[in-house]
């Protein structure tokens, strides 16, 4: 009896040992998922490339680029003549081209893309710079209706270009310029991104811009000291307004 008990308790004792075994096991080779939730931005100065170019040559080029996952996004441009440039932006999935657009701006604005930030899913934006209104396609297309719609009076100073794009397919869903202005005669002036971010309903804009950046109401702050001013703006998702906008210098 003693034997037989002695195995009873045993074999209870092996069984439960496969059993907590195995669940261990389990539960050490289930894979642990790290989710990326927070959106990735990257601003820095343009490089060319073109739409046959294969991602190894424009990984090379170190310029913006965004990735989540197995997905790369780049932007800048592709020199056109020897005095216009135009801007680029490709996705590859797998390092595989899923798709590459140089319609956004096809004038003689010399133009380039130079930032990017993506969430990963619906939501991403490119900065791209312009020079002035020409004629043909450019983002004025894409900008009516929204917080600055043209570039403005005069041409030459760089201005900005806010883009939000469908990430699926490169499609523009609306733009807005985001310029300095004048103001002794009302003309446009100088402004550099330099930063992006995005908290789910608003993107925030980091800046340089020149004398003078504008305010929410897009008039012409009063600044002190010399240019350039760290300025940031505060933009709805759908670049229709500006929540706020504010200065280093400035009021």
């Amino acid at each position: 009896m003693i034997n037989n008990l002695s195995r009873g308790k045993s074999l209870k004792v092996s069984t439960l040992s496969v059993i907590l075994g195995a669940n261990l096991g389990l539960t050490s080779l289930a894979p642990q998922a790290f989710a990326q939730t927070t959106p990735v931005s990257s601003v820095g100065s343009g490089v060319t490339f073109t739409c046959k170019d294969t991602e190894a040559t424009i990984k090379g080029k170190n310029g913006p680029k965004v990735t989540f996952g197995t997905t790369n996004i780049y932007i800048g441009y592709q020199q056109v003549s020897s005095s216009n440039k135009d801007p680029r932006i490709v996705r590859f999935d797998n390092g595989v081209q899923t798709w590459c657009r140089s319609d956004y701006e096809t004038t003689n604005d010399d133009g380039t893309g130079y930032g990017l930030l993506w969430d990963g899913k619906g939501v991403l934006y490119g900065v791209f710079s312009s020079t002035g209104s020409q004629t043909g396609n450019d983002f004025r297309r894409f900008a009516t209706g929204r917080w600055l719609p043209s570039y403005g009076s005069g041409g030459g100073p760089k201005v900005a270009v806010l883009a939000s794009i469908d990430p699926t397919n490169g499609n523009v869903n609306y733009a807005t310029f985001l310029s300095a202005i004048r103001p002794t005669d009302g003309k446009t002036n100088s402004l550099v991104v330099t930063g992006l971010s995005w908290n789910g309903s608003n993107l925030t804009v980091k800046a340089d811009s020149w004398w003078s950046p504008r305010l929410a109401n897009k008039n012409s702050m009063t600044c002190t000291g010399s240019s350039p001013y760290k300025y940031t703006a505060v933009f709805t998702g759908d670049l229709s307004k500006v929540n706020s906008a504010s200065a280093v210098g400035c009021q």
